[in-house]
């Protein structure tokens, strides 16, 4: 049996799902692939501990569906207003079994072309480019174009010599009575290390969480996927002298001895002090990577960030391999460890972003646009109009932006651009061109709960905002010219006349230059 179809999506989570509505929405020929029975399979087993880190804030004040989505990290993009996380779950943290129904519902009430029970074993691409997807049960599917998003899914073991002694997160028990008056050390310090650390707070005797890097929190570093309040229970029992502690320190080996292990670690800020630690049990938490395994050699993306995500151009393309494309999680190698590509409440608008492509690559077709005249009041009214509502912006904060293309006399407005694909050559930006983006000021904090922040009067000194504020930037051709902050607000509300007159006479000053200069 072989299918053929233009469009064909690796995986039936979130993305794929996601992905495939917008495919399905403009008319395009696809078809998704899950190896589960069942879409959103990951979120049956993760995370362990039954707490999702992505926030489901029902209450929000705002009726605007838009503006909700700016606390909705769940919720898939629809035309459907009850096809919302917050009819499955009321709670802040919820049940990861909950979105599992919510995306099974999103898939059935959406009729999405999906392929359950489909575990891929070889993927390959034929003399002609199409790419050639083998199922373990001999089923043979062709695509003009693949698109990955089957997530990070297998576990990143770090080479320390005897971690093959270590517990794998993706098996090790939930049940704390497993660790009564066990010595333990997590290997990792990201979520998942913690979630399991604070599990065993209450009977284990002693947990040791380790990594050669410094914790990294989340309310420091504005990414979310840093580690997280809900996770954190653990950090007061190391500095209040609870036989806990976090370790800066690299493991050198670990050997068996007895009934444990003897840890060798080095401690990266003790002058380099070395010492051996008895364990009981060593669990490695250290997170997951893409998987390789099923491309052979006619089809083998690069990779980047230690192996563990695929190396992409600015269109989530492969860098090697034309026409291999990648959804969801795997985005996130574009904008690492900075802004929300990782998660559903990031990646969803990078799909949509993904299918315009599409259409502008393979179909003619242009970006959703709005036409205005290129005068300073009628632009300013668009700009501002999305700055107070979209949540794209808000969630892709300086990866996504909003581009008004100034040629002669007329302005074309395109929402939701990724901001390197705007200027990667693709994009016709014209003599002039304005990006507006939500962006976080550029200075770290030792406690972010200590920022000396300006005066709200204090316009003149906008570009110091430090909180998540509106940026406009004009660009002639792709080289950059001016930039204006509007101030930050504490609610987010960009509609006074400090925040609205200072961009409008922002935008008068450059429509007057640009006139002069056509003179």
């Amino acid at each position: 049996m072989s299918e053929s179809v233009e469009y064909l999506i690796l995986g039936g989570g979130p993305a794929g799902l996601q992905l495939g509505y917008f495919l399905g929405r403009a008319g395009r020929d696809y078809r998704i692939l899950e190896r589960a029975d069942h879409v959103g399979a990951f979120f049956s087993k993760y995370p362990r501990v039954r707490n999702l880190i992505s926030i489901n804030k029902v209450y929000t004040g705002y009726d605007d569906p838009e503006v909700q989505l700016r606390w909705d990290w769940n919720s898939l993009i629809s035309d459907d207003p009850e096809l919302r996380f917050k009819h499955f779950s009321k709670e802040y943290w919820a049940d990861p079994a909950d979105l599992v129904r919510y995306l099974d519902s999103f898939a059935s009430e959406q009729k999405l072309n999906i392929e359950l029970s489909t575990s891929v074993s070889k993927i390959a691409r034929d003399g002609e480019g199409t790419f050639v997807v083998t199922a373990e049960d001999g089923r043979e599917f062709r695509g003009k174009r693949l698109i990955v998003a089957t997530g990070i899914s297998i576990p990143n073991i770090p080479p320390i010599p005897g971690i093959e002694h270590a517990e794998q997160y993706t098996e090790v028990s939930t049940d704390r009575e497993d660790f009564v008056d066990q010595r333990v050390l997590v290997l990792g310090k990201g979520n998942s290390a913690f979630e399991i650390a604070n599990l065993m707070i209450p009977t284990a005797r002693m947990i040791h969480v380790a990594s050669p890097d410094p914790l990294r929190m989340a309310w420091t570093t504005h990414y979310v996927g840093d580690l997280r309040a809900i996770n954190n229970e653990f950090l007061d029992t190391y500095q209040l002298k609870s036989q806990n502690a976090v370790l800066n320190a690299t493991v050198r080996k670990i050997q068996r001895a007895g009934d444990g292990f003897d840890v060798t670690v080095a401690y990266n800020m003790a002058e380099g002090e070395v010492e051996v630690i008895h364990y009981d049990r060593v669990v490695c938490c250290t997170g997951f990577k893409f998987d390789l395994s099923p491309f052979d050699e006619t089809c083998r993306p690069e990779l980047r960030h230690c192996g563990r995500l695929p190396e992409q151009t600015a269109a989530w393309e492969s860098v090697n391999i034309p026409g291999l494309y990648f959804a969801g999680v795997l985005t996130a190698a574009r904008d690492y460890r900075k802004t929300t590509s990782a998660f559903i409440h990031g990646f969803r608008y990078n799909c949509r972003a993904l299918s315009r492509i599409f259409g502008k690559r393979y179909h003619g077709d242009a970006w959703p646009s709005e036409l205005m005249p290129a005068e300073p009041e009628p632009v300013h009214r668009a700009m501002l109009a999305r700055i107070n509502r979209s949540s794209a912006l808000w969630q892709q904060f300086g990866f996504l932006c909003d581009a008004v293309i100034i040629r002669g006399a007329q302005a074309e407005y395109l929402q939701e651009v990724p901001v390197d694909y705007l200027f990667s050559g693709e994009c016709d930006v014209g003599d002039t061109t304005f990006t507006v983006t939500l962006e976080y000021g550029d200075k770290k904090f030792d406690n972010p709960f200590a920022v000396e922040r300006i005066h709200r009067d204090n316009i003149r000194r906008a570009e110091a905002s430090q909180f998540l504020h509106p940026v406009i930037r004009q660009y002639d051709g792709k080289i950059f010219v001016d930039e204006h902050h509007i101030i930050e607000d504490l609610a987010a509300e960009w509609q006074e006349e400090i925040h609205t007159k200072p961009l409008l006479h922002w935008l008068r000053l450059h429509h007057e230059d640009r006139r002069r200069d056509s003179a």
